[in-house]
């Protein structure tokens, strides 16, 4: 959009296609490209004026790189702080999203910035702000009212180490083309409603909303400056490679940009790696959710349990909380199982005797809100994190978990379940997408010993069951049956 008559017509024809009221609007992407990456300007102030006025307001998402967000702002970006702050700026101009993409350091191209411990913090990394509107994060939400990390309304710091590379031409053209197409990958996958199992939407394609298509582009991206080589004079192109597949450039939402220090949880190893030299605990094959005592009481005494967690569907009662996690407690302590407690943190940490606490999404960040993760971290209690969505992946990795489950695999009546089932594939995929140290529990709709064996074919090396133990006629029979199928 070199020029003011040329934003003048985009602008114009955005209108119209955004107006029309008889087709859905297009999801639309705007990477102003105003600067070269040595500093030159592409447009004059005409052009970027009748950009912001006539273009933005129709920009579902606006791509800036860090010196065309100070060219948007009239300002230098010399922190983290100031970052944030340019985003809520350009935020106002009318977009419904901005990303500030994290390619050049703060450092880079300016002599204003005085370096400082929150500044130098980040450069070691590629991180990417992304910042949206409230009507935007709504847009598929699975719970309206509370906030999860991966919320772009929040503010997501989306990051990746930095590769030591000048093999990066394009990368920024790249990341923005890799959000659209993303985005269109997921409302595709909608769109098809029934086209897989029983008129279900699967898999986590389904889930892909903006702040999950900018996980996977950041993946996409980081994936083809790895493989970059040099071609011709200057810099190399980035490569463009297939759907992200690999821990390796999977990248992490950061609680701030200048967060390098976070130690993490308790590491955990599956049952299937227990003969390295890892000192870790073994995580058993199957995890037992249960929400009574007397069920707690029961599978302690039954052969290969190793692991129960403890939910509570039937009362929020703080202090019914505190006695049956005091007594699920003392009864795991005596017979060595360890015991896991689901979303109730401030209990298990005040009953004491617990071996881990197990959080969702929504959890999680009220837990980081209320300071609680150190907590947890200074108790020396394991953590787990469940996942439905590639965003949420990236925050889960990012508080650096014991580990990380993915659910519902299947259909399930246990809860009132806010996502799509997973499906195999997304187990398959779930796994390559998270280090290999840290492992991965599968849940929802695992009802017997054969589906738990799919299960662990397609990657899984532990299954969380619930019915499959609860309504079995012999449960010593199903829990070893259980146990075999996750071999």
């Amino acid at each position: 959009l070199g020029t003011q008559e040329l934003a003048g017509e985009v602008g114009s024809w955005l209108r119209k296609l955004k107006e029309n009221g008889e087709k859905r609007a297009p999801f639309v992407v705007v990477d102003p490209v105003m600067i070269t990456t040595s500093g030159h300007k592409l447009v004059d102030d005409s052009a970027k004026v009748a950009m912001i006025e006539k273009v933005f307001p129709y920009a579902d998402l606006v791509t800036p790189n860090k010196f065309e967000a100070e060219e948007l702002l009239g300002r230098t970006l010399c922190t983290p702080q100031d970052v944030e702050d340019g985003a809520r700026a350009i935020l106002a101009m009318g977009p419904r999203a901005v990303i500030i993409k994290g390619g050049h350091s703060l450092l880079e191209g300016n002599n204003k910035v005085v370096e400082s411990e929150e500044t130098n913090a980040s450069v070691g990394y590629a991180q990417d702000y992304l910042l949206l509107s409230n009507e935007a994060a709504a847009e598929g939400k699975p719970v309206k009212d509370r906030a999860r990390l991966c919320d772009g309304s929040r503010g997501v710091w989306i990051r990746n180490d930095r590769y030591d590379s000048d093999h990066t031409h394009g990368t920024g053209c790249t990341l923005s083309s890799a959000i659209a197409s993303a985005w269109a990958m997921g409302q595709r996958e909608r769109d098809s409603i029934g086209s897989s199992i029983g008129g279900e939407n699967v898999g986590a394609l389904c889930a892909m909303r903006l702040a999950d298509a900018c996980c996977i582009a950041k993946a996409y991206v980081n994936a083809g400056i790895a493989r970059g080589v040099q071609l011709g004079k200057g810099p190399g192109p980035v490569v463009h490679t297939g759907f992200p597949n690999s821990y390796k450039n999977f990248p992490t939402i950061e609680l701030s940009a200048s967060n390098t220090s976070m130690s993490s949880f308790p590491a955990m190893q599956s049952y299937h790696s227990a003969k390295s030299s890892s000192a870790a605990p073994a995580l058993g094959r199957i995890l037992p959710i249960v929400d009574t005592v007397e069920w707690i009481e029961q599978l302690v005494s039954t052969p290969g349990i190793e692991d129960i967690q403890l939910r509570f569907k039937d009362t929020t009662d703080y202090d019914i909380i505190l006695d049956r996690i005091k007594r699920s407690s003392a009864l795991c302590q005596s017979a060595g199982v360890r015991l896991w407690i689901n979303d109730y943190w401030k209990a298990a940490l005040e009953a004491g005797g617990c071996f881990g606490i197990h959080l969702g999404q929504e959890d999680l960040a009220s837990c980081v809100d209320a300071g609680g993760l150190d907590l947890i971290r200074d108790a020396g209690l394991a953590f787990g994190v469940s996942t439905h969505s590639y965003s949420e992946l990236c925050a889960a990795l990012g508080v650096r978990p014991s580990y990380i489950s993915l659910g519902p695999v299947f259909s399930t009546q246990s809860k009132d379940v806010k996502f799509d089932p997973q499906g195999l594939e997304t187990v398959r995929q779930w796994r390559s997408l998270i280090p290999p140290d840290i492992p991965l529990i599968a849940i929802g709709g695992i009802g017997n010993a054969d589906v738990a064996k799919v299960v662990r074919e397609a990657g899984a090396e532990c299954s969380a069951v619930i019915g499959a133990v609860t309504k079995a006629a012999d449960v010593k029979k199903a829990v070893e049956a259980l146990n075999a199928a996750m071999e």
